[in-house]
């Protein structure tokens, strides 16, 4: 379980935390006022994470390229104007 520190805490002592995070390989989870705001995890920790979004998005893609009514084209005027350029 990740550690819990507030970001004053961290900001006192970034250093150590950047250490026991990279060769600790420790979670520590950033609160302010009791909430939690954000994380710093080892490297590994955020390649795994950014690997399993990649898997996901790529599930979704061929998913979707598997869906017959996508097989059609759209034309780049109906791109344009959905984008609002």
């Amino acid at each position: 379980m990740a550690e819990s520190i507030s970001i004053s805490e961290a900001r006192d002592d970034l250093a150590e935390l950047v250490n026991r995070v990279a060769y600790g390989h420790e979670r520590v989870r950033l609160v302010r006022r009791g909430r939690d705001l954000a994380a710093v995890v080892p490297t590994e920790d955020l390649e795994l994470l950014e690997s399993l979004d990649d898997e996901l998005d790529l599930a979704a893609a061929r998913e979707a390229l598997a869906d017959p009514a996508n097989a059609g084209r759209i034309p780049w005027e109906d791109i344009r104007a959905r984008l609002g350029r």
